[in-house]
């Protein structure tokens, strides 16, 4: 019979309308201060390229997550609220089909005005807003309130984890290989051979419950069959990854699912995202400029068809997101995260003790090879909100941990992020695992 790997009781606390308030303003107030404070090192024109259909100008991100706030807080909760320019609504919706049309994705980056500094200006005034309606909003509204603020909250710092991924995509592009921020690099060091950690197979309890915020993608809360695996205890470094390509990894369909071998073949794909040969030596565009390749940090910007390529290759393969999440619920959630300033994949610290699973969170959002469907029991909600995350389970896949540009206030161990599988541009990386 098979053992229960796992069981937290569901406990939700009442909390203080006063508290809870307070709480809310001063998290507003952080989150949407940090979205400026990474924009800071930018130049006006820095604010307005759109370098490819699926990334977005920065000015775009700063008016889409106030849009957000105006739309689903202030308009249904601030009486005879007036946006600063009721054409905002057609410009900065994204997909939200309920609330109205929108502008075409693929063409943000012609729209020239608003200016940087209008921009500046509809957060302010949203800011503005915002923070009077938590001030002034009756006892029993604070309840209805704050799950669109925290909503609202968590919605941004996924765009100011997409503003870094962004603009690391636009700058890639130029031949002057700007630099965003300035960092040292640290001295080589050898990693070593990664271990495994072996996981008993059992009934494990997956998904979110209490009444800590998640994404609705992570609940209902279930039990699903987890057979026994193995997972590597680090992720894969550049070095690992480098010798797959020298083994023609990229030349050899073996290794590839048919749609992968068939974008491997139209992309002309022979090495990561933002890797570039300089006379037989590898170099990685990177937020602090052109690098050479620093063989103990963990491959990044991969998409979901080399990840699995280099797991067939490696002999494993991708962990579901069930192993993924399993292995991940007894793991500090501590790594590189965006409030280090990094801004890079770290290699793995030799200094820690531990002798078990090490990268977990933060440094690439790992691919797993889980698709990106509900849980059972899982219903959308009404309304436009509805749409948040799932009208998207189809033709995408799962990865989990959070990244070197994710906050580390925003992830957690069910935390479901997703992509298609030839998406290269966020730092996406890979770990093994393997039946046992």
């Amino acid at each position: 019979m098979a053992r229960e790997l796992s069981a937290r009781p569901n406990t939700v606390a009442t909390p203080d309308p006063e508290s809870e308030r307070q709480s809310l303003h001063d998290h507003y107030q952080q989150v949407r201060e940090f979205s400026e404070t990474l924009c800071r090192p930018l130049a006006t024109e820095d604010y307005v390229i759109q370098p490819m259909p699926d990334a977005s100008p920065t000015k775009w991100h700063l008016a889409h997550v106030s849009w957000f706030f105006e739309t689903f807080l202030l308009k249904p909760f601030v009486p005879d609220y007036q946006s600063p320019n009721p054409g905002y609504a057609y410009l900065f919706n994204s997909y939200y089909n309920a609330i109205g049309d929108r502008y075409p994705r693929p063409q943000r980056g012609h729209i020239s005005r608003p200016t940087v500094e209008e921009t500046y200006r509809y957060r302010a005034h949203v800011d503005e807003q915002v923070l009077d309606l938590l001030e002034c909003a009756e006892e029993l509204d604070v309840p209805r309130i704050a799950p669109i603020v925290t909503l609202g909250l968590h919605h941004e710092q996924q765009h100011q984890e997409l503003i870094l991924t962004d603009l690391k995509n636009m700058l890639s592009r130029n031949p002057l290989h700007p630099v965003y921020v300035e960092q040292p690099r640290g001295r080589a060091i050898d990693v070593g051979p990664h271990g495994w950690m072996f996981f008993p197979e059992g009934i494990a309890w997956i998904g979110h419950e209490g009444a800590d915020f998640a994404f609705d993608n992570e609940e209902p809360r279930h039990r699903e069959f987890v057979p026994s695996f193995r997972l590597a205890t680090r992720l894969v470094t550049n070095a690992e990854y480098l010798a797959f390509m020298q083994d023609g990894g990229y030349a050899r369909p073996e290794f590839w699912l048919s749609m992968g071998w068939a974008t491997v073949q139209q992309e002309g794909w022979r090495a990561p995202l933002y890797w570039e040969d300089h006379a037989g030596n590898w170099f990685e565009f990177t937020l602090s400029g052109l690098r050479p390749v620093d063989s103990a940090e963990p491959v990044t910007h991969i998409s979901y068809f080399e990840a699995d390529a280099y797991a067939r290759w490696a002999g494993g393969r991708l962990p579901t997101e069930a192993e993924w999440e399993v292995a991940a619920s007894s793991v500090p959630m501590q790594g590189n995260f965006v409030e280090g300033g990094r801004y890079h994949p770290a290699p793995l610290d030799l200094g820690q003790t531990d002798a078990g699973l090490r990268q977990m969170f933060g440094d690439v959002w790992e691919w797993t090879q889980s698709s990106y469907s509900a849980y059972p029991g899982f219903r959308t909600a009404a309304g436009a909100l509805g749409e948040y995350n799932g009208k998207f389970m189809c033709n995408q896949y799962v990865l989990r941990g959070g990244s070197c540009a994710t906050s580390q206030t925003h992830i957690r161990p069910t935390y479901r992020n997703f992509f298609p599988p030839e998406a290269r541009w966020q730092f996406s990386g890979v770990r093994l695992a393997q039946d046992a």
